[in-house]
């Protein structure tokens, strides 16, 4: 016998999102959820016990390429953890976390705070600076001092996009170093600039190219589509 249901009834049976609690992790849905709440209020613990194993099982089958992840049974036994807020009590392999242990912040990290001058050569410039101070005078130093003038300037071409004369570059040197690397009375030239802009330039349309075939392969080919089309 068919009875007819009333639609009233079926109203007063819906759940919205707004009503329902708040999901700890997202990520594996309210049905999962729900799953956990029925295992947290299971008196039988060995039931609970075969009833938090389950659910560890269907979690992992939810993340199948983190399998082979170390410690991935770990996580998950942390996270059913997390998901019942604390209020299961079964018998993991793994030691339980403690909520005060998840509301720990990390410490500080301690990043370098430089406000260089001269922001357009990077710290590196400056790393590779000092470590030629530290060098003993020979022919090695002076080899070493040519190519980060010579990478100074390229860098001072790349950001500035303008000429520069060797002797800005030679009092930039000098500055960065301390006054220990003098190049202002050398009669030593450097790369000159289109050589220079000539080789970014190259690095550019490298980095283009290498982006380009990518952004061609994501474009629909409308040449294709109007050869397939049916004359009318």
């Amino acid at each position: 016998m068919y009875i007819k249901e009333n639609p009233h009834d079926i109203v007063h049976h819906l759940e919205y999102n707004a009503e329902r609690p708040h999901l700890i992790i997202p990520e594996y849905g309210r049905h999962l959820q729900k799953l956990i709440e029925q295992a947290t209020e299971i008196e039988d613990r060995v039931e609970r016990n075969k009833a938090a194993k389950y659910i560890i099982a269907v979690m992992g089958s939810l993340n199948p390429h983190l399998r082979d992840v170390p410690d991935f049974q770990h996580k998950l036994w942390d996270q059913l953890f997390i998901m019942s807020d604390f209020k299961l009590d079964v018998d993991s392999p793994y030691p339980v976390p403690s909520r005060e242990m998840l509301q720990q912040k990390p410490e500080r990290l301690n990043y370098p705070q430089n406000f260089p001058k001269y922001r357009f050569y990077g710290n590196n410039i400056k790393y590779m600076i000092d470590v030629a101070n530290k060098w003993e005078e020979g022919d090695l130093k002076t080899a070493l001092i040519i190519v980060i003038a010579n990478h100074m300037k390229k860098s001072y071409l790349s950001w500035n996009k303008d000429t520069v004369k060797d002797d800005v570059i030679f009092e930039h040197l000098f500055e960065l170093s301390n006054g220990k690397i003098d190049m202002k009375a050398s009669s030593e030239e450097l790369l000159n600039t289109t050589e220079l802009m000539r080789t970014n330039k190259k690095l550019s349309n490298k980095s283009q190219m290498a982006i380009k075939p990518k952004i061609m392969a994501k474009k629909p080919n409308n040449q294709n589509k109007n050869n397939n089309r049916k004359p009318l």
